[in-house]
């Protein structure tokens, strides 16, 4: 075999249909625009444009808000906390708090605050200090023994 014997297999190249290249080429003359209009010619770009009535994306009612000023929290896991306590990223005999988190590697900025939820095994005793807790994480410290204290978010203590 030589490579001015190779070809593609049958079926596999497709040609391009050239439009406007006469009556024999099945697309000739206007190119499957049809006759006259502003569809026939070039340059238009109509998205939107229903002809006259009131486009869809109009008739339609707007719904829902967007909060510029709101709150966004970095969330913690128990089960996380517990575990960065075992590997001694965190240190049990301190308060922790935000800064302490941060410092261990398990969140990566606070933001607006950091949030505690209670997924996951926590046995530690432990006295928390955060931005928000969920009630069943709160129940979840002090059933070990430890204390989860929830204060005032980050951006309401710059404000003050």
């Amino acid at each position: 075999m030589k490579l001015h014997e190779l070809s593609d297999n049958e079926g596999a190249a497709k040609k391009r249909m050239r439009v406007g290249r006469g009556p024999g080429s099945g697309k000739g003359k206007m190119g499957g625009r049809g006759i006259k209009g502003q569809k026939s010619r070039s340059g238009v770009a109509i998205k939107g444009f229903e002809g006259g009535q009131m486009p869809i994306y109009q008739r339609l009612p707007k719904r829902g808000f967007t909060k510029p000023n709101r709150k966004s929290y970095a969330v913690v896991n128990l089960g996380l906390i517990q575990k960065f306590i075992d590997a001694g990223k965190l240190d049990v005999k301190n308060a922790i708090d935000g800064k302490a988190l941060v410092a261990s590697g398990l969140v990566r900025r606070e933001l607006d605050g950091i949030r505690v939820l209670a997924k996951g095994e926590f046995t530690s005793k432990v006295e928390l200090t955060v931005a928000g807790a969920s009630k069943s994480a709160i129940e979840a410290v002090e059933k070990a023994g430890g204390t989860l204290t929830v204060t005032a978010p980050k951006a309401a203590e710059a404000a003050e």
